[in-house]
């Protein structure tokens, strides 16, 4: 006697991966913040904090949407530490942004690819991956070649979590939202994708994460589930 077949999802198919690059695809730069600020005696996630204390117009942000240079971002940034009582660096912040190719990560992009997902980068960088080409931490260039899309706040002007950002993403790779799944590390990015209907996979042990998104997409396959054996 054959098994009972499973029920299909009510919920359409997965077609389409979308990444964080920092915290996600690579090392997260608060691992580096973090040992800055035990080095200068700073409370634990003072940098954390000033990044969301008024995160839509602090240096950040206006760093992210290329609305400040690097030099104007040091300036203001280190204006905002100040007043949030701390001294900090500006320019060796921003050396710290770009983390390390996590191996894992860059497996699973090339295995959805190979399986015939499509598969997106969104990222809120302060300078575009054109202009720093000589300088990406190894791996990350064949990946940024390898994906369907690289979608960049420099580049764009805007940023996560502005909703117009993700649907840049979300047309580059020619889906819709409820077909979607989008990973990042921060919570803050997460919610206005899963308002949109992104299954969302918040990062934080990457292995863990790749184990949701193997779930989500075994739950919700391209093709749907085999038909049932023919009977009689």
């Amino acid at each position: 006697m054959n098994p009972p077949a499973l029920p299909a999802s009510s919920e359409p198919p997965i077609e389409a991966v979308i990444f964080d690059l920092g915290g996600v695809v690579l090392t997260s730069p608060f691992e580096a913040f973090a040992r800055y600020e035990v080095r200068l005696g700073l409370p634990e996630g003072f940098i954390r904090r000033l990044n969301m204390d008024n995160h839509d117009d602090n240096a950040w942000a206006r760093l992210e949407r290329g609305e400040l240079d690097e030099a104007g971002f040091a300036e203001v940034f280190e204006s905002e530490a100040r007043a949030a009582g701390g001294a900090l660096d500006g320019r060796a912040i921003l050396g710290m942004l770009v983390g390390e190719v996590r191996p894992q990560m860059a497996t699973e992009v090339f295995r959805l690819l190979e399986e015939g997902y499509g598969v997106a980068f969104l990222t809120n960088n302060g300078v575009p991956f054109s202009e720093v080409s000589d300088v990406l931490p190894d791996g990350l260039a064949e990946l940024l070649g390898a994906v369907d899309a690289v979608i960049e706040s420099a580049v764009l002007g805007m940023r996560k979590p502005e909703a117009a950002f993700y649907r840049v993403a979300l047309g580059a790779l020619g889906v819709e939202a409820d077909r979607t799944a989008f990973l990042d590390d921060l919570g803050v990015n997460l919610k206005p994708a899963r308002a949109m209907g992104m299954t969302t996979i918040k990062v934080d042990d990457p292995q863990v994460a790749l184990s949701e998104l193997s779930a989500a997409l075994t739950a919700r396959p391209r093709h749907g589930p085999p038909p049932p054996p023919a009977t009689g």
